[in-house]
């Protein structure tokens, strides 16, 4: 059996078996991809993976699958899409396709735009139970009434059904699905891609509550416990490298003894 609140030195494939069905209220993960970056050799099975995760996430479960595409011979190599597909294909539903953007660029390339995103694809197993929206966005009509018409297939144009015009306008309403986020700066972990923390934190608090279970397949440095840990959720996780499941767990120590627990 697998226990709570503990990262596993080992492939996730072979840990996640050990899960029982529909245990996992949300897992939250950036699998290797495309040869980016150097994981010190080791190799994964995709699709073992996503099959797996199908099976341990609860009905109404969420999977954030964050995720990019190497350029190959002048081509992106559309890992991501093929990915997502295939998650469509053993029955998660494609809830949202959102945009992390850094704001800063790893790989300038002269022939084109430079790439400043990666995709965060949110799967969910059925309808979805959970959304606690982050309310933060600036609203540029606060103060104002609400106003504005929905185009029907005609082109004509009506009001929203239910949209109550006497409302005034709140100062901030819902983030959009692109957030701007920037990578983490003057990393000392020793692992070559660490998540920022208040993405991962921000994904667990709109997707979860607290004391649900959270997974991070892929747990790297241990940034998804650390984000659990700060909001009082359960994680599962699993690193293959000996080397970076070492520093996870001194980073939870670390963390733990500096909040005084």
């Amino acid at each position: 059996m697998i226990e709570l609140n503990k990262i596993y030195n080992e492939d996730c494939l072979e840990g996640m078996r050990r899960i029982p069905d529909k245990t996992v209220d949300l897992t939250v993960t950036s699998p290797p991809y495309d040869n980016l970056r150097n994981y010190n050799g080791f190799s994964w099975d995709f699709e073992g993976v996503a099959n797996e995760l199908y099976r341990v996430t609860k009905d109404g479960g969420i999977v954030v699958w964050v995720v990019g595409d190497g350029t190959i011979n002048g081509s992106e190599s559309g890992t991501s899409f093929k990915q997502a597909l295939y998650f469509k294909e053993i029955g998660f539903n494609l809830h949202d396709t959102m945009i992390w953007s850094k704001g800063s660029l790893a790989f300038p390339d002269k022939t084109r735009y430079y790439q400043v995103f990666e995709y965060m694809f949110i799967f969910s197993k059925g309808k979805i139970k959970t959304f606690n929206p982050i309310n933060d966005r600036k609203n540029k009509w606060f103060g104002t009434k609400v106003h504005g018409t929905l185009r029907q297939t005609n082109g004509s144009l009506v009001k929203p059904s239910g949209l109550k015009t006497n409302r005034e306008i709140k100062e901030f309403g819902t983030r959009f699905n692109l957030w701007e986020q920037s990578p983490e700066k003057n990393n000392k972990t020793g692992h070559p891609a660490v998540f920022p923390i208040k993405l991962i934190h921000d994904h667990i608090v709109s997707w979860s509550n607290e004391g649900d279970v959270v997974l991070d397949p892929f747990m790297g440095s241990g940034t998804t416990s650390i984000a659990c840990i700060n909001t009082n959720r359960n994680f599962i996780g699993f690193e293959i490298d000996e080397t970076y499941h070492t520093l996870a767990n001194e980073r939870i120590a670390k963390h733990l003894l500096e909040r005084g627990d």
